[in-house]
């Protein structure tokens, strides 16, 4: 295979910065009052120092080289190569699903739980099964249960 991208790494070049986070609003800590020192890094991350636009123009190159839903037509797969509306994507991403954990109150999720009750049921009306589930293990799964 031709190799014609460079690694990430093969373009580093150092003082070069792809993003900066903002500056704290609260004070520092010492790392080793919240890890245990044994797990605390001894020397700076060999992380790769490029800018934001060479950092977005590599990754971009190398989507390029996958085949998906965006670039062509796929006629098998059941998980990962369905069609996905863009919108579903961006409402995924909405804090209020996003930034939820598993192990949070459910009194704190009570919004989500609503959406996720409300689609079941708009679903069971739509399809006449008596239950449906929002969660199949795998594609497989999800078309098990559609054929049940």
């Amino acid at each position: 295979m031709l190799k014609d991208q460079p690694l990430v790494f093969e373009m580093s070049k150092e003082g070069r910065i792809a993003y900066s986070l903002p500056v704290m609003d609260v004070e520092d800590i010492n790392i080793e009052d919240v890890i245990p020192a044994t797990y605390v890094r001894k020397e700076k991350a060999n992380l790769p120092e490029v800018s934001e636009l060479d950092l977005m123009r590599h990754y971009t190159a190398l989507s390029k080289r996958n085949h998906g839903l965006d670039s062509g037509f796929y006629p098998l797969g059941s998980c990962t190569m369905k069609y996905n509306p863009k919108i579903n994507e961006a409402v995924a991403r909405f804090p209020g699903f996003a930034h939820i954990h598993p192990l949070q109150d459910t009194y704190t999720v009570q919004g989500a739980l609503e959406l996720m009750h409300e689609l079941q049921q708009e679903l069971k009306e739509i399809t006449g099964m008596d239950e449906v589930t929002l969660q199949p293990a795998a594609g497989a799964h999800g078309e098990w249960t559609g054929l049940m």
